[in-house]
């Protein structure tokens, strides 16, 4: 039987708006100075906002959060920028405390919240193994057995014996990960900081992870890519303003979550008018699934269907569409044109307003995200308009095929294969 790891009841955090204060007494005078005869801050700086207008104000960045974890279990959490995902992992680590409500926590926590996250700048990256392991309790021997892996994990052994504080943020965030993952925590807690890290640590990261809840540790992941979400953790829930919307099996929530974000945020193109336009302008650019609704979130072997809509105010001696889909480490993934199945590389348009669309198909793209750009162009003459990013959406791990969501590749077809045996022996 599992035991709660982490019990939340009725947690609430509360900031304050506004000026916290200066460095030293004399800045704080001069400040105050300046308010009362209605000056600005003398040190401001150029373009920055004035926040003491803001003083006396506050914000909730967490309302009554409640839920469980247990032993082995790998919880994602997910929400918008503000939402508060932050602000609860750092009250779990014990970083800030809450202004009310009951945590309980059993185990060692490790965390890895932003870069740099219990690193010391001027120790080296040794150095800072033993300081993290000794923060968690650990012996020196205990460290000795584990700092082999961590290094070659990381990938920073040129570079273990210099401060860290001459790391990039990617060797911050590989060797704070490595050391986080390998010091045997009983809950691992991950925010968003990988998207630091380039895509094959990313994955090396996901593997880790993976590895330890199945050795019945506890994993808390906040991230921003629903794919990884759906594919590591077996239970998600979603913060919104500070507040649990959605708490179950993580296919249901992201589903909800991105149902919620198409239908209030502009995640397909749309012109305002087509008066607006010249003699070409794009009206909409849609995304939309099997049954023709428009989507953001896709299963790995589910058809993605690309509806682009367009408007001619004066005849084109030639027009060609043209698209390129690039995944989020800027890879362009494919191009494709609405001439690449005609034997005419580019026809007339005379005035009105058209459609075309092209379908991906299934077990194509890699689980990941993607963004489209569309362009309108006379081919290899004039470009008509470009839109950069007209839509983003996620490709989700198939549930039915989930051994093959490791996969390395820009792509990750499902080709059909034929073996034969030719001759006996």
């Amino acid at each position: 039987m599992s035991q709660t790891v982490i019990s939340v009841e009725n947690l609430s955090k509360q900031y304050r708006l506004g000026q916290i204060g200066g460095r030293t007494l004399t800045e704080d005078l001069n400040r105050w100075w300046a308010r009362t005869r209605r000056k600005p801050n003398p040190y401001l700086k150029i373009g920055q906002e004035d926040a003491s207008g803001r003083e006396g104000e506050y914000i909730w960045a967490l309302r009554d959060v409640s839920f469980e974890v247990q032993q082995g279990e790998v919880l994602g959490i997910i929400g918008r920028n503000g939402a508060g995902k932050s602000t609860l992992l750092k009250i779990l680590s014990r970083i800030t405390a809450p202004t009310s409500g009951v945590v309980k926590v059993k185990g060692r926590i490790a965390s890895l919240l932003e870069v740099g996250t219990g690193f010391h700048p001027e120790l080296t990256g040794r150095e800072n193994i033993y300081l993290n392991g000794a923060i968690l309790g650990m012996k020196t021997h205990e460290i000795d057995r584990k700092f082999d892996e961590i290094v070659d994990f990381s990938g920073v052994e040129k570079f273990i014996d210099t401060p860290v504080k001459r790391y990039s943020s990617g060797m911050y965030v590989r060797l704070a990960f490595a050391v986080a993952a390998h010091l045997d925590p009983e809950i691992l807690v991950v925010d968003e900081v990988l998207a630091v890290g380039d895509a094959e640590f990313q994955r090396k990261c996901l593997g880790k992870m993976g590895e330890v809840a199945k050795e019945g540790r506890t994993v808390l992941f906040v991230s921003h890519n629903m794919g990884s979400i759906a594919r590591l953790c077996g239970r998600s829930f979603w913060l919104d303003v500070g507040k649990v919307v959605l708490d179950g099996p993580s296919p249901e929530v992201v589903r909800h979550y991105q149902s919620h974000y198409v239908a209030t945020n502009a995640q397909w193109y749309r012109r305002g008018s087509a008066k607006q336009a010249t003699n070409f302008a794009f009206l909409t650019i849609d995304v939309r699934n099997t049954k023709g609704k428009p989507s953001v979130l896709f299963e790995g072997d589910e058809p993605i269907l690309i509806e682009i809509r367009y408007v001619v105010h004066h005849p084109l001696s030639s027009c060609q569409i043209g698209t390129r889909l690039y995944n989020s480490d800027g890879i362009v993934v494919f191009t494709t044109t609405d001439a690449d199945n005609s034997d005419v590389t580019s026809s007339p348009k005379e005035t009105g307003q058209y459609q075309t669309c092209f379908t991906i198909p299934g077990n194509y793209l890699a689980p990941g995200t993607y963004s489209l750009l569309v362009a309108g162009h006379f081919p290899r003459r004039e470009i008509y308009e470009v839109i950069e990013q007209a839509v983003t959406f996620e490709v989700a791990p198939s549930k039915s095929l989930a051994s093959l969501d490791g996969r390395l590749g820009v792509v990750a077809p499902l080709l059909r294969w034929n073996t034969i045996r030719e001759n006996p022996i």
